[in-house]
């Protein structure tokens, strides 16, 4: 989902929408356009996911040409990928990369004849292992596992800007989580488009599970693994394992719901329905009764009634969720949903709205619930971190990026918990 972040240093100047896969393969493109001795370059990796998120784009390029006269402009990311020439075409931009050219350091040496790179996605079969010795907030480091999707929901473009589903072998995981381990990481995301796909085109076809398994084995020095977002359909036993027994593995679990309407699920072309998600939740609840959840919804898809919407509403006290991600529903040309009868505009604004409204009731109990126990802090900024649960909290007293700080919940101020370290 659309969550654009900035990121510069003495290196080039990026400015990231969209995933935390996106914010991966940011760090990738800066260490090649540093050892091409690259200065003036403003990188945009754009996000293709709402209709919203390239429009935010095209209005950040705007914005960087009249700050960066003379710098050379490139444009990468899904967004790019799925519509090069409409970036093209913008006299802003110097160069147009697809997701599998930005990856690769000879994209980046001197500026090439042609002002677009970008590949047919869906012949990639591979994807390579980049490691990363450290990212620019550093307190915690995000590792690529899984790449593409080949699944088709009806509203999601994301399939022909990122290719097929393909997997990082274990090893090359290992390699990159140690080498981030001794770089001084406390925290690491597990991140991909597709992760709980994770393995078939792998030799032995390991499973999300028995990789997480064996990376924890082999990284005894890492305290603490997340994972990006996952599906419930696709839970394997390994998984579910370590759910329940690995204290390492946080307990905060991103899901991929969407709807929690029957009818609504069925024309997304998604593989659960809303029976699956609540017994997901309850399962998960039964062996980590500590967990919280996560979960992306879109608002006003096509066709949606509001008794649909109310179904989609109850599924959050019902699957007992926290932090929401909800966004109206953007219709992406080339995706059957874009030819589906469309709720008006205005409607699907006002849903979000009133499902935004739910989620910050749910976020606002659980932060409650925390209140008088103790948590260890991850850093981020000064005083500000995140408790295991990925509830931000303040700590009234300054604390190296990356830092685990235990602490005391003391009590809420402007939905961020307080916390006095122990």
């Amino acid at each position: 989902m659309p969550d654009d972040i900035a990121l510069k240093n003495d290196g080039p100047e990026i400015v990231t929408f969209g995933c935390r896969l996106n914010t991966y393969e940011s760090e990738v493109m800066r260490n090649h356009v540093r050892s091409a001795g690259l200065d003036d370059v403003v990188i945009v990796n754009t996000c293709a996911v709402t209709s919203e998120a390239e429009r935010q784009a095209r209005q950040t390029i705007r914005k960087l040409r009249r700050e960066r006269p003379d710098a050379r402009i490139v444009v990468t990311g899904c967004a790019a990928q799925i519509d090069p020439q409409r970036f093209a075409a913008m006299p802003e931009v110097d160069q147009v990369l697809g997701n599998q050219e930005k990856l690769q350091p000879e994209s980046w040496g001197l500026p090439p004849a042609e002002k677009v790179l970008v590949n047919d996605i869906m012949s990639v079969k591979e994807t390579a292992g980049h490691l990363i010795g450290g990212f620019e907030d550093r307190a915690r480091a995000f590792v690529q596992v899984q790449q593409g999707c080949d699944h088709r929901c009806t509203f999601c473009i994301i399939p022909y800007g990122r290719g097929p589903s393909r997997s990082v072998p274990i090893g090359g995981i290992v390699e990159q989580v140690q080498a981030l381990v001794k770089a001084g990481y406390n925290e690491v995301v597990l991140s991909g488009v597709d992760i709980t796909s994770y393995g078939p085109d792998l030799p032995g076809s390991p499973s999300l599970g028995q990789m997480v398994r064996r990376l924890l084995a082999l990284v005894p020095e890492l305290p603490r693994l997340r994972l990006s977002s996952i599906d419930c359909i696709e839970m394997d036993d390994d998984l579910w394992r370590l759910i329940e027994n690995e204290p390492r593995l946080m307990p905060h679990l991103h899901l991929s719901l969407q709807a929690g309407d029957d009818m609504v699920l069925k024309r997304m072309k998604r593989r659960h329905g809303r029976a699956d998600s609540i017994a997901f939740c309850k399962r998960v609840r039964s062996i980590r009764p500590d967990v919280v959840f996560g979960a992306d919804f879109i608002a006003g898809f096509p066709t949606e009634t509001e008794e649909m919407f109310q179904n989609t509403m109850r599924l959050v006290e019902e699957c007992g969720l926290t932090w929401l991600h909800v966004f109206p529903y953007s219709p992406r040309p080339g995706t059957p949903a874009a030819r589906m009868p469309q709720v008006d505009g205005a409607v699907r604004k006002e849903r979000a709205a009133r499902m935004r409204a739910v989620g910050k009731a749910a976020e606002a109990r659980t932060l409650a619930s925390l209140v008088g126990r103790t948590a260890t802090v991850l850093v981020e900024k000064d005083d500000l971190g995140r408790t295991e649960h990925f509830a931000a909290i303040r700590l009234g007293r300054t604390f190296a990026p990356g830092s685990l700080v235990p602490a005391a919940i003391t009590g809420i101020e402007s939905g961020v918990l307080t916390g006095t370290p122990l």
